[in-house]
């Protein structure tokens, strides 16, 4: 640790615990399993102080024990999250046939999405982000954030919940034409300044 005393650390940390709940709580979508997950993170960051070296901000550092954290608990409580068993819904998403003609080509052209690595550094724009992630059916939400925000490879993915590749990129699919139609409709189709 650098010229911080244990006192300032702990403040810090203390400052950051509504961003890890907040993270934690997209993640997993269980307020206790967050809570969980956001107590053993500072734990850990309270056991090791030195560990955190100022190579990077603190939140980055808390994020990346978060993140371990939410993988770990994803392990060891994958079957007590009710996936769905391919039900006919499974089989026609109405968004598919909206989105995309019968040659596979987009129906409509998408919107225009300007520059979207400015964007993301928006935090209007993560909130909504956010919200529309919150929409997404649980099953949906769940393997993206575990895809994309995680980064867990596919194969683990279909490790952890029993689930075949092609189930998982369907599932993955259905789950981007849904974040991109509401980031249509909440973001990018409203004027705004850039």
């Amino acid at each position: 640790m650098t010229s911080n005393s244990p006192t300032d650390f702990e403040q810090q940390l203390a400052a950051q615990r509504s961003y890890l709940m907040r993270f934690a709580r997209l993640q997993l979508r269980n307020d206790a399993w967050a809570e969980d997950v956001v107590s053993e993170t500072v734990l850990a960051a309270l056991a090791k102080p030195q560990a955190f070296e100022a190579r990077s901000q603190l939140k980055t550092w808390l994020v990346g024990i978060l993140k371990h954290k939410i993988v770990d608990l994803l392990r060891q409580r994958g079957r007590e999250v009710a996936l769905d068993s391919g039900s006919d819904d499974d089989n026609a998403d109405p968004l598919e046939h909206m989105a995309f003609k019968v040659d596979g080509h987009f129906a409509e052209r998408p919107a225009d999405w300007g520059n979207p690595e400015q964007d993301l550094k928006s935090r209007q724009f993560m909130a909504i982000l956010e919200a529309c992630t919150d929409k997404l059916p649980a099953v949906q939400g769940r393997l993206f954030l575990m895809r994309e925000w995680l980064e867990l490879s596919s194969d683990e993915i279909c490790k952890e919940l029993a689930l075949t590749p092609t189930n998982l990129y369907v599932q993955l699919h259905r789950a981007r034409l849904r974040l991109r139609e509401c980031l249509d409709m909440n973001w990018f189709q409203q004027p705004r300044t850039r």
